[in-house]
């Protein structure tokens, strides 16, 4: 069963983010059809999730994903940002950003299930994730914000520039076109495209193999947290990253169990400890 990620008092009581734990994945839903655009309460909600999924011990993989089968999200709600004042507009995007950089900071896989169109601050939220599996045919993608006089606001226009290089993200972004997933593919914004048809549960198989019995869990939590962290400081600093990250894991059972495995010639059995 799902359940609700309550905002604090004083907010909103309505559910727009479910949570709940399959097989070692926390699945995060914006939930808000059709658009599952966000406000300030949804974010709240989510960043609450965020954490939840962060310190659940049943959660090696968190997935995001949107309620509906026509948008991921279609970023920031227009008519909320049109009805607050400058001060709060810039609080807005303060917050967001810290909600995706604790997304980026948890040692555990992000994946996002894009299952419809994954626009403005929907992709930013994407974005945010380590690997990204679009729904073939189920809508476009892209950074439009300049069409409302605005920019990518929540972490578009820094990690889109590093995941296609400065010149094709200003490109993407001045022009603020909406593209296929497949030439989001292309430009490897997208990892790779799912059929319509059972799509989430395919990405679900597809996240169970990064969770205990098949993989060790903590390894693959320590890698996305090297390179997230690596890829921003000097290759000295970055290294050090790496070496304290291997450190850990070589005090895990499952590299012992790995290791041991590997000499008997037989497949590895992880926990996830």
């Amino acid at each position: 069963m799902a359940t609700t990620v309550q905002p604090t008092a004083g907010e909103t009581t309505k559910q727009l983010v479910n949570y709940h734990v399959d097989a070692g994945v926390a699945v995060i839903e914006m939930n808000d059809p059709p658009a599952n655009t966000y406000t300030y309460e949804m974010n709240r909600q989510l960043d609450e999730a965020i954490l939840k999924a962060r310190m659940d011990n049943n959660a090696y993989v968190i997935l995001l994903t949107g309620a509906g089968d026509k948008f991921f999200s279609a970023g920031a709600n227009i008519k909320m940002l049109a009805s607050v004042d400058p001060t709060f507009k810039y609080y807005f995007c303060l917050h967001a950003n810290e909600m995706l950089l604790r997304l980026e900071h948890t040692p555990k896989l992000v994946i996002a299930a894009i299952n419809g169109h994954c626009v403005g601050g929907g992709l930013e939220i994407a974005m945010a994730a380590d690997i990204r599996i679009a729904r073939k045919d189920a809508g476009k993608i892209g950074l439009p914000e300049v069409n409302l006089g605005v920019l990518p606001g929540t972490g578009g226009t820094q990690r889109l520039s590093r995941m296609v290089g400065k010149s094709k993200a200003i490109e993407l972004m001045v022009t603020g076109n909406t593209f296929s997933f497949e030439e989001a593919q292309e430009l490897g914004i997208i990892n790779d495209i799912f059929d319509r048809e059972n799509f989430m549960e395919n990405v679900m198989e597809y996240a169970r193999q990064f969770c205990p019995p098949n993989k060790a869990a903590k390894a693959v939590g320590r890698i996305k947290r090297a390179v997230q962290t690596g890829w921003e400081i000097p290759m000295e600093s970055a290294l050090a990253v790496e070496r304290e990250n291997q450190q850990l894991l070589f005090q895990s059972d499952d590299a012992k169990e790995g290791l041991a495995a590997y000499v008997e010639k037989r497949p590895a059995t992880f926990t996830g400890k």
